[in-house]
């Protein structure tokens, strides 16, 4: 089995110095930190591995060896992770997260004591077509959640909280793998050190209690499905009446004549063949109301004609984009007598010219009679 090289793990050549090597470590560590991924075995795994190649290359000796026997003369000699490549590590996470076995435990966990909920609330919100194009005022009830009054958010009765005893009230525990070592929040109290004695009676611990709240918001010109509104300070409270923000996704609907593009418009336009023949001008919608459509003679089917500003306008510069109409031409499904004798007379009017595939074809027609004669 191939094993991956230590220096690729890190991301630098075999000729990097102590400093970039460290660097290039507190960048990947930071990345795939089973913090930042919580639940992500791929990280965890590749954490583990950048861990294991700092641990050689951050040490002379250590470096020297792999360098000449690489992994199986590291094994062969015993090596392990050192001290000074330890406290390189520790001195690197304590930069990144607080010292995790220190007072970085009491400071994070102060900051999530009494948190039971998400500040911020994310809603989805359905417009129809004109509304996203326009624009609107929408009044959206909301449930605001907020810290229990009787236990001041903690979820406890009166407040009174006790010692989480798995982890000692550190908020959390610490594992060893060999040379590794692994510190996450307690599973128990969840990061905050104190669990719960007695359950508060009025909100059954879950440290909050909902109010309804009816919020205006103007919904800009142009919105569009996928788009993300922030409504600032309309979010949850906690116990000092701080508020987390609102955030808005919108799904809008389609229209029947129109098709949205970004900012640009299509609507198909259904022309009869005469039409297009003879050239006419026509009124078609939009959405500033109806406009005129010049049809040239001999327009063709499927041809476009762009008409500029007259799209939806952008939900950031206010800039319109274009309406584009297409042509549809529109054949006679039944013809009568007259009819037939009209086309008929019409097309016998144009002699050669209304028969181009005979003209088209007559070459082709003469060379493949040779090739079935054999000549």
């Amino acid at each position: 089995m191939q094993e991956m090289d230590y220096y690729e793990i890190l991301q630098v050549s075999k000729t990097a110095t102590a400093t970039e090597i460290k660097k290039a470590y507190r960048k990947l560590a930071i990345k795939y930190h089973p913090d930042k991924n919580p639940g992500d075995k791929e990280a965890e795994e590749k954490f583990k591995i950048i861990n294991e190649a700092y641990g050689v290359l951050s040490d002379e000796e250590k470096r020297a060896i792999y360098d000449r026997y690489g992994k199986e003369g590291l094994d062969r000699n015993g090596a392990g992770f050192n001290a000074q490549s330890m406290d390189d590590v520790m001195d690197i996470f304590n930069s990144m997260f607080g010292d995790i076995f220190g007072g970085g435990r009491g400071r994070r966990r102060e900051a999530r004591e009494y948190q039971k909920y998400p500040m911020d609330i994310e809603i989805e919100l359905n417009l129809d077509f004109n509304e996203a194009v326009f624009g609107c005022k929408k009044d959206i009830e909301l449930d605001i959640k907020k810290p229990c009054e009787s236990c001041k958010g903690s979820g406890a009765e009166d407040g009174k909280m006790k010692t989480c005893d798995y982890c000692g009230g550190e908020g959390r525990i610490v594992m060893r793998q060999g040379f590794m070592t692994f510190a996450q929040d307690c599973p128990k109290c969840h990061g905050s050190g104190e669990i719960i004695e007695t359950k508060c009676k009025e909100c059954n611990a879950k440290g909050y209690s909902v109010e309804k709240e009816t919020v205006t918001v103007d919904i800009p010109a142009g919105i569009d499905t996928g788009n993300r509104l922030r409504v600032p300070a309309k979010g949850n409270r906690d116990k000092y009446d701080r508020r987390g923000d609102l955030y808005i996704y919108f799904y809008v609907e389609e229209d029947e004549h129109f098709v949205r593009e970004g900012n640009d418009l299509y609507i198909e336009v259904p022309v009869f063949f005469t039409q297009c023949i003879l050239g006419e001008t026509i009124k078609i919608p939009s959405m500033e109301g109806e406009i005129d459509l010049e049809l040239k003679a001999g327009t063709r089917d499927r041809e476009q004609f762009v008409f500029r500003g007259k799209g939806v306008p952008d939900v950031h510069s206010g800039k319109r984009g274009n309406l584009i109409a297409q042509i549809k031409m529109k054949l006679p499904q039944k013809l009568n007598e007259e009819q037939k004798k009209l086309l008929e007379k019409l097309q016998e009017s144009f002699g050669v010219e209304s028969h181009p595939h005979k003209n088209s074809f007559e070459s082709a027609f003469e060379k493949i009679k040779g090739w079935l004669k054999g000549d």
